[in-house]
């Protein structure tokens, strides 16, 4: 069925398919920076770069770290919000042919030394704030220089006042530490042009790490390809052009903003906006004061959108396209955020998308004019998808359920230094092409039109029968009293699992057992009986992922841990 690739039709405007150019992903972002050398490349809280001065400061960045040693293979550490030394050093880092390995800010020190090590970092960038993180663990780890930003470096003169006044004053001085090279002095010495570095287009450009809060995160190998031809693909189906700007919300670490909200756009000689730092207050200021053309987010940005009362104010008649990824987008949430936005005087829909690390992120999405209930949308141009059977590589008749599968340039190498974890995910089919099996159940229509279901490890097996958690989060989400659910199922002998709801309510103090009954019957209404929670717990907030995706292990794990203590465990 793929091979006919049935989704073209909808493609609209946008090409089949697409032309890369043979360079690293810095020569990639140079090309496309001539073309729009006096437009703006992007806005830092109130701090605008032209693409000429963006490449400017790679190209001194790039010097300055060949001066203190960098060079090619060689790993360096980026651990900084969204902000201009993240994207400046790692594209510089790309230029002298060395790796980006890609970290959260927030990291403890624990997971730092980890990062450190699996990546064999010799360098690495973060803010002053964590200076002590990278202190404690450096003897346990192969880093030599660490480089230092500060926030108001990138900040326009008033702004660099206050945050001094505020913030900045809560951040502990650093010691002089000979490890230590402060961004501001890196940026303003005089060193001599670097040699120009011969780099592969197939060459490792930059590890990300597999998300979740349990577990250890594996190393995830991507090349310059992978990023050029994501950036390629997410610009053209966008249509995005120098008269466009795109809410850079999510972090850089992640995959879904450093792929699709800086190098997509850069890729389409657009304007990103950085966000340093998530809230719904500082997203609903910037959309009022800047008005960007695209929003890119998970369900709970678009969720606490709808509810903020600067947002709801804003002009919306500049977007062009809103999607939502990483998550299954409640019909609620979207219906809600819909109704926000046509009352501002926009247009547009919140379209859903699909993609995952092992592939930069976003490999599909809903076309712009286009909507179908609950899909994914159809592959982007070059990217095939096909759903299995599981277990097998054999593709199943449309309609019917299996294991999402997809092939085509944006795929990974494969994981850091784990030959059996690459060969299970990355598989040869019959067709002789290699696909990623993503792990995620999903089916796919006549049209070409993919459905996701569920993540293969999230599915609950309740008495012999499969439970879908997003199935059943959605129903508690069209409740009018639900504003946040999630569904786990938790061990039980009898049942094996047993389905359990976590519902935060808009008004909290209506948390009660007639509350928990009556949303139990909500779901029986709508839902075949085994699918149903047996019991809801309600909360004041449910835990989020790094990058604000509800974390269902974490509310699993709590749930095992409260079996264990009452020894009632009966797994191992």
């Amino acid at each position: 069925m793929y091979e006919q690739k049935p989704w073209l039709k909808f493609y609209g405007q946008v090409p089949h398919t697409l032309e890369y150019p043979r360079v690293s992903m810095y020569e990639a972002v140079r090309l496309s920076a001539a073309e729009h050398l006096d437009e703006p490349a992007y806005d830092f809280l109130g701090h605008t770069s032209t693409y000429r001065k963006f490449m400017e400061d790679i190209d001194h960045c790039a010097d300055a770290l060949a001066a203190i040693g960098v060079k090619k293979d060689d790993r360096v550490t980026i651990s900084m919000p969204t902000s201009p030394q993240g994207i400046i050093c790692f594209y510089a880092v790309n230029k002298l042919g060395a790796v980006s390995s890609m970290i959260h800010p927030l990291s403890p020190a624990k997971e730092i030394e980890f990062y450190l090590n699996v990546a064999k970092s010799k360098f690495a960038l973060t803010l002053d704030a964590f200076y002590s993180k990278f202190k404690e663990v450096k003897d346990k780890t192969p880093l030599e220089k660490l480089i230092l930003a500060r926030i108001p470096d990138y900040l326009p003169p008033l702004k660099r006042i206050g945050f001094n006044l505020t913030m900045g004053r809560k951040i502990p001085k650093v010691p002089k530490d000979p490890m230590v090279i402060w961004w501001r002095d890196l940026m303003r010495g005089n060193y001599p042009p670097v040699p120009k570095v011969q780099v592969d287009t197939d060459d490792l450009a930059v590890i990300l790490y597999s998300g979740g809060t349990t577990g250890v995160p594996k190393g995830i190998m991507l090349s310059n390809m992978n990023f050029i031809s994501e950036g390629k693909m997410v610009s053209e189906w966008g249509k995005m052009g120098d008269a466009d700007s795109i809410l850079a919300i999510l972090p850089i670490f992640h995959g879904f903003g450093l792929g699709v909200c800086v190098n997509a756009c850069f890729m389409g000689g657009g304007k990103t906006i950085l966000v340093p730092t998530f809230t719904p207050e500082t997203v609903a200021e910037l959309v009022y004061k800047h008005k960007p053309s695209f929003v890119v987010g998970v369900p709970t940005l678009y969720d606490a959108l709808s509810r903020n009362p600067k947002f709801c104010k804003a002009d919306l008649s500049c977007l062009r396209g809103t999607f939502s990824g990483a998550d299954t987008l409640p019909r609620t949430v979207k219906e809600r955020f819909e109704e926000v936005v046509k009352k501002r005087g926009g247009t547009v829909q919140l379209l859903e998308g699909y993609g995952l690390t092992e592939a930069v992120t976003a490999i599909m999405s809903m076309p712009l004019n286009q909507y179908r209930e609950g899909s994914i949308g159809v592959p982007f141009p070059d990217m095939l998808a096909k759903i299995v059977r599981l277990g097998t590589t054999e593709e199943t008749p449309c309609g019917e359920e299996g294991e999402i599968c997809v092939s085509g340039p944006a795929v990974m190498m494969g994981y850091l230094d784990q030959p059996q974890e690459t060969a299970d995910t990355l598989r040869k089919h019959p067709d002789g092409r290699i696909w990623l099996h993503t792990g995620d159940i999903g089916t796919m229509d006549e049209d070409g039109f993919f459905y996701f279901k569920l993540r293969q490890k999230r599915m609950i097996k309740s008495s012999g029968m499969n439970v879908y958690p997003a199935q059943v989060e959605d129903i508690l989400y069209r409740h009018p009293d639900v504003q946040e659910a999630c569904v786990i199922g938790v061990p039980d002998e009898a049942q094996v699992q047993r389905v359990k709801g976590f519902v935060v309510l808009k008004d909290t103090k209506k948390a009660s057992p007639e509350m928990e009954k009556q949303l139990i019957n909500f779901c029986q209404e709508h839902l075949i009986k085994w699918s149903c929670p047996r019991e809801i717990e309600f909360r004041d907030s449910l835990p989020k992922t790094l990058v604000g995706k509800v974390a269902f292990n974490v509310l699993e794990q709590e749930e095992i841990a409260k079996l264990k203590t009452a020894g009632k465990f009966t797994g191992n």
